[in-house]
């Protein structure tokens, strides 16, 4: 079975869609799209009928890509509110050996007791199992009687998860499943060495900066700081006197992270809001997007003490804010050489923007894997016209290919 599987991420500034499928523990992006956001603040929907509207154009423009309509996906919820708290449970095994029924059966019964009156569940993440007397993070077919589990269960204020869910339905989308930003963020650029040691995930975002602290791959707390990149936009637009939108591309396209490779030669003129042509210097626009950098992530910085006193490790610091160019020279500044920029490089989605997409999608591939079951979006007919509609885009002659066979190869 091919496992097709979508994730929509709705953020402030942007809504992401990512549609991918998993083929050999790799991810394969078959669609990766952005949408302006509307009726959500800091992360938070508070106009419901105007997120509603933004995701059917985000929609719309994925069937225009695809050619079939995405009628299922995962969600990202605000986490301003999220409750994480430490679930222990044992049961018998029905069997010799450790089945993926007893695995849900264990995880179910940890989360007794683990709900506050106004929250839903979000996710239950195993810490690690217990066979008899051997710990492990895999049980499955493991021969004994019983089966324990420790795990960190994460939840949600009702509200919240119906409130998106309500929107989602309305759009002809059945959320399969729920997770918070910071969940995805870890699971877009972990490895190895973060799996097995204590770190930090920062996801800085429009209006959001989010921090998580992460142990042994698991989200064990977390805050959200209620400022972001949009915060140097609207002060770039203050002493220039230019739109939020001219000094949104001005950061975006002109400005630098940090001012080491910046130039007092590059300069770009513009008219601003006063109808004055105004030359603003490289040079002198990138210190100033630079010391408002460093108030952010100096105060991200600042609050790490307070959310844990384990050794950290490492710190990773993704989100749209990371793609300005030279923003590992800022982080370096801020936090020294223990903090690395979390880089998406997959083919169709080589932006941070997407991550908490992608990091869902890995996710929600490694649950199914825990429970031992399957899962598309898809169902074989749908795939099938996923397919043929793929064969003719590739087969048009309008794709990319063509053009280039043509350049070369016509008479």
């Amino acid at each position: 079975m091919r496992e097709i599987i979508a994730s929509i991420d709705i953020g402030s500034s942007k809504i992401k869609l990512v549609v991918a499928e998993m083929v050999n523990d790799e991810l394969n992006v078959l669609c990766a799209i952005d949408e302006d956001s509307r009726g959500v603040k800091k992360g938070v929907i508070v106009e419901p009928s105007e997120t509603e509207y933004a995701i059917r154009k985000l929609l719309k423009k994925e069937e225009d890509i695809l050619g079939i309509k995405v009628s299922k996906a995962i969600v990202s919820i605000s986490e301003d509110a999220a409750e994480f708290k430490i679930g222990e449970a044992s049961v018998s095994i029905s069997e010799e050996e450790v089945s993926a029924n007893d695995i849900i059966r264990v995880l179910q019964q940890s989360i007794k007791g683990n709900i506050l009156k106004e929250y839903e569940l979000l996710t239950v993440v195993p810490i690690m199992f217990k066979v008899d007397d051997v710990k492990t993070r895999i049980p499955k077919n493991m021969k004994g009687s019983s089966l324990s589990v420790k795990s960190v269960v994460v939840s949600l204020p009702k509200k919240d998860i119906y409130e998106t869910a309500k929107i989602l339905e309305k759009c002809g989308i059945e959320v399969i499943d729920i997770m918070i930003d910071s969940i995805g963020s870890y699971y877009a650029h972990h490895d190895e060495s973060t799996d097995t040691s204590t770190g930090v995930v920062i996801d800085c975002g429009a209006e959001t900066i989010k921090i998580a602290i992460v142990n042994k791959g698991i989200v064990i707390n977390n805050l959200v700081l209620g400022i972001g990149g949009s915060k140097v936009d609207s002060d770039i637009a203050f002493i220039y006197k230019l739109t939020e939108e001219q000094s949104k591309k001005l950061k975006e396209t002109f400005a630098l992270a940090n001012k080491k490779y910046a130039s007092q030669k590059e300069k770009e003129l513009i008219v601003n809001t006063l109808g004055e042509k105004v030359l603003i210097n490289q040079y002198e626009l990138t210190e100033f997007v630079m010391s408002r950098l460093h108030e952010l992530l100096n105060m991200a910085k600042n609050e790490i003490n307070y959310l844990t006193k384990k050794e950290i490790s490492y710190i990773i610091i993704t989100g749209g804010l990371t793609e300005l160019r030279d923003f590992p020279l800022e982080i370096e500044s801020v936090f020294g050489r223990i903090a690395r920029m979390g880089k998406i490089n997959i083919i169709g989605a080589r932006d941070n923007k997407y991550a908490v997409c992608i990091g869902m999608i890995k996710y929600f591939d490694n649950k199914l894997r825990l429970r031992d079951k399957e899962y598309s979006i898809f169902n074989e007919d749908e795939l099938d016209i996923l397919c043929a509609n793929s064969d003719k885009k590739s087969n048009s002659n309008d794709s990319i290919l063509s053009k280039v066979f043509g350049i070369f190869f016509d008479n």
